[in-house]
């Protein structure tokens, strides 16, 4: 048993100097793709766009693989591939409009993440954080309303802008989480020594 723990103890920490070592590789990546976002806006639009385009060209792809594979008279899935296919294509000619596109969509999905936490702040009445709840909801509510105001040609900076922000912040979140695991790592290690 004792021979176990030890093994499950090496792994964990073989775990932990792999995830540290490549969440701060991922970390740096995420910070300067951020910084490309924020300062350089419209390039991280267009280049969403793309991303987007690709999805559906692979998506469609897929889709066409799987109809031929099952059933070749399909004629749903032979449409589901084709419509797949056209909008990749069409977001890949046209991407200023794909860009428009993922714009109105952010501004859905703003306005439905603030309603939704205006309905949990509802839930939540009297518990201590709710005004974070209720904060939340009315800056999800602010940014709908500025992609509404601004879109579709706004859509070509905040999309870009947005996204390069989460990017930063998703780098930030990594390189800390990499920073913290060698703390606990150099802290066990210094504890098993004593």
């Amino acid at each position: 048993m004792v021979g176990y723990q030890s093994y499950l103890k090496d792994k964990n920490k073989e775990f932990l100097e792999k995830f540290s070592k490549h969440s701060k590789i991922a970390g740096v990546i995420f910070l300067l793709l951020g910084l490309v976002g924020i300062f350089y806006p419209v390039i991280m639009s267009l280049t969403t766009a793309y991303f987007v385009a690709f999805l559906f060209l692979l998506s469609g792809f897929m889709i066409a693989f799987h109809t031929y594979n099952t059933d070749k008279k399909d004629w749903l899935g032979w449409l589901k591939a084709f419509l797949y296919l056209l909008t990749g294509i069409l977001v890949t000619i046209y991407p200023i409009p794909g860009v428009a596109a993922l714009g109105i969509i952010l501004a859905i999905y703003f306005f439905m993440d603030g309603f939704a936490s205006f309905a949990l702040a509802g839930q939540l009445k009297g518990q201590k954080y709710n005004w974070l709840i209720v904060i939340n909801g009315i800056l999800s509510i602010i940014l709908g309303v500025i992609f509404l105001v601004y879109w579709p040609f706004g859509s070509l900076v905040l999309v870009g802008l947005f996204v390069g922000i989460s990017l930063f912040f998703d780098g930030i979140v990594l390189l800390t989480m990499s920073s913290a695991i060698k703390k606990i790592d150099n802290t066990s290690d210094s504890s098993n020594q004593a």
